[in-house]
């Protein structure tokens, strides 16, 4: 019974967190959209970009304490629904000031999905599994971002960006429905050995904290290259919306893969943070290549970026992992809202940072300083070994 029903819970918790993350990363494809119907500068989509992650960072924190006390079901369920009417009163914001008003309560209430899918997830799988079952659930981001690239133009050309917000409403709405059903916690809840652990609140915990810092740089990159990548192809490159739209639907391909790959080799080898640095590596590698290739041919400049942006988001799983297994399990919803408070920051402040970097000298200089970030995640991680 176990067996079947922690597939069942890890498959609903991969659900719930694609609903926002196709809410959070659908803002990249509608930006050009957006960008016309409000007559917005390159800075304000910025700001368009950022604030849902920004509403975010108030909450993370609360959520995971929240998911804790009173459990999985209960705080996704009450997230998803303030999340669906957050998106559907921002398809008929008037002007620029609502709409960003309207996202930032969306993102706020959507960021519940983020602890209380962890949490459960690590309440069903033992540690020889948690690798590939988080990073099962990891996959639930680019998954987001694959569908809300295929998904979206179509719906815009049909409908106009208000009905691409009213379809990622419904689609947070079906979310909670599925988590009423079937987000329930599960018997791996593995006492604490180490008394002095047993005592230590994650919050306290300078090894939670490090993770969490080591993710809030990493995710730059991340950000950086998937927020604007449609934007830059359209607008430098002259692409179409919906070829522009598929090199976004291949980085996302690229970065489940990578979440897989690396949950599953991350178990067999009882590391979590050497895959991540390996990954940080060839992230600064490949997209030197690209801002190198800002200029050049298409042929090079694409694939350079769509492995780049795949490899940004390989490592996501891997670090929910190790924050969840330092933490122990009784208190991962703590452990979690941390991790996820400080990404979220990094999410929030990326565009504001790298909008108005490009736009002050150049996509390529852009591209340079998305490379060399996930070098300092290095210095950050390293004193935490294997």
């Amino acid at each position: 019974m176990h067996g079947r029903r922690r597939w069942l819970v890890l498959g609903t918790g991969t659900l719930v967190q694609t609903s926002q993350a196709a809410a959070f990363m659908g803002l990249a494809v509608l930006a050009p959209t957006l960008r016309e119907r409000y007559d917005l500068s390159l800075s304000q989509i910025g700001v368009v970009l950022g604030i849902s992650g920004a509403g975010a960072v108030l909450t993370l924190l609360p959520w995971g304490l929240a998911a804790d006390r009173v459990g999985e079901r209960t705080t996704a369920t009450i997230g998803l629904l303030g999340a669906a009417a957050g998106l559907a009163a921002a398809a008929y914001a008037p002007d620029y000031a609502e709409l960003v008003l309207l996202l930032a309560g969306a993102g706020a209430f959507g960021a519940s999905t983020n602890t209380a899918t962890g949490r459960a997830v690590t309440s069903w799988f033992g540690r020889d599994e948690r690798g590939f079952a988080l990073g099962i659930r990891q996959t639930a981001i680019p998954i987001g971002g694959f569908m809300a690239a295929l998904a979206l133009p179509p719906i815009v050309d049909a409908g106009g960006s208000r009905a691409a917000l009213l379809a990622l409403a419904a689609f947070s709405l079906l979310a909670a429905i599925t988590a009423v059903l079937w987000l329930t916690e599960g018997p791996v809840r593995a006492g604490v050995e180490d008394q002095a652990d047993a005592l230590r609140h994650p919050l306290r915990d300078r090894r939670i904290w490090r993770i969490a810092a080591g993710s809030a740089v990493l995710i730059f990159t991340q950000v950086a290259v998937t927020g604007f990548v449609v934007l830059f192809l359209e607008g430098q490159r002259g692409y179409s919306h919906a070829a522009a739209g598929g090199a976004l639907a291949a980085i996302n391909v690229l970065g489940a893969a990578g979440r897989l790959a690396g949950g599953r080799l991350s178990d067999r080898a009882g590391s979590r943070i050497v895959p991540i640095r390996a990954i940080a590596v060839a992230t600064a590698v490949v997209l030197g290549l690209a801002a190198a290739a800002e200029h050049g041919s298409g042929w090079l400049l694409v694939p350079a970026l769509v492995l780049g942006g795949g490899l940004s988001m390989s490592w996501n799983g891997l670090a929910v992992t190790a924050t969840v297994e330092t933490a122990e399990a009784r208190r991962s919803g703590a452990a979690l809202g941390l991790q996820q408070t400080l990404i979220g920051v990094s999410v929030a402040v990326t565009p504001l940072v790298f909008a108005p970097l490009v736009a002050a000298t150049s996509w390529s200089a852009g591209f340079a300083v998305a490379a060399v970030v996930p070098v300092a995640a290095l210095a950050v991680l390293h004193p935490l070994g294997r």
